[in-house]
């Protein structure tokens, strides 16, 4: 039933992840290549972890022995919680500086990217995701199953909150993120921190639905307010600020950025429009009853 859920639109989001690479690839070539030279081995371990979830989707059903099974819900378990948390590690490094040379090329090491600030982030993406996943299938199946997400999601729910919180703190005392947002930081931070709380409060409510789109608004705004607060920077070098990536010294030309913005106005609608309808064709909840496939 679980993968019932997503099992319609599952691939379909994958693929935004690996557009965001080309889309950078084509307008920041510089970024991209100091981001996949020196995050190498982290976004080799989320790829890999990406096709072992993908694969386990496809080959659980292929074998009734419960071993069989195990082993590949397992794969799931695996393919989904090293990118949630890769993630938050990767923008906490992304916010908090890299040892980045003159020549733009990283000079760290891998466990450079495995400081604390970096975990704490990636704590607080996993504990997003979880939060975020498990008001998802609340919304998405009934009975038992729907129960039990529930209790998973007021379990979730303050620890997702508390290292959301140590995040924002650890921020302020190791990053330039809040002086660079300066005494005024505009509606976006505010609302994002203000969407967690207001997750909290649907959640002890009842209001599920409303409580998915306000753990939807604080992911979303978070990695918003982080980028507001990297700006004109994408990549921060902690050997010293001037030799930092900017959206200047890291893009294309203006001819490919101007072509890539036509594309994209063009077709990310259309993309955003057929996958919306995706999503109301498969919006019924899924019972035992339902499950067809799996």
């Amino acid at each position: 039933m679980i993968i019932n859920t997503i099992g319609p639109v599952w691939d379909g989001n994958e693929v935004w992840l690996l557009t965001a690479g080309g889309a950078i690839f084509a307008a920041f070539p510089n970024w991209y290549a100091t981001l996949f030279s020196g995050f190498y081995l982290a976004l080799f371990l989320m790829l890999l972890a990406l096709i072992v979830r993908a694969v386990a989707f496809e080959f659980r059903s292929k074998d009734e022995d419960p071993r069989w099974r195990a082993a590949w819900d397992a794969g799931i378990v695996f393919g989904s919680v090293v990118p949630s948390l890769l993630w938050g590690v990767a923008l906490g490094n992304l916010l908090r500086g890299v040892p980045i040379d003159a020549n733009m090329n990283y000079v760290g090491s891998f466990f450079d990217l495995l400081n604390p600030y970096a975990l704490i982030g990636g704590l607080a993406s996993l504990s997003m995701f979880i939060l975020h996943g498990a008001i998802f299938l609340n919304l998405k199946t009934s009975g038992e199953l729907s129960a039990r997400a529930l209790r998973i999601t007021r379990q979730v729910g303050p620890v997702a909150t508390a290292i959301m919180v140590a995040f924002m703190v650890a921020t302020y005392l190791m990053t330039d993120a809040f002086t660079r947002l300066g005494v005024d930081p505009g509606p976006v931070p505010i609302a994002a921190m203000g969407a967690l709380f207001g997750a909290a409060y649907f959640v002890k409510s009842g209001h599920m639905g409303w409580a998915f789109i306000m753990t939807s608004l604080n992911i979303a705004l978070s990695v918003i307010t982080i980028f507001m607060s990297l700006f004109p920077r994408v990549m921060v070098s902690s050997l010293n600020p001037d030799w930092s990536l900017t959206i200047y010294n890291a893009s294309s030309s203006p001819k490919t950025l101007t072509v890539m913005t036509v594309v994209a106005l063009v077709f990310v609608p259309i993309v955003l429009i057929y996958q919306g309808w995706s999503y109301w064709i498969f919006r019924q909840r899924l019972s035992v009853k339902s499950e067809l496939t799996y």
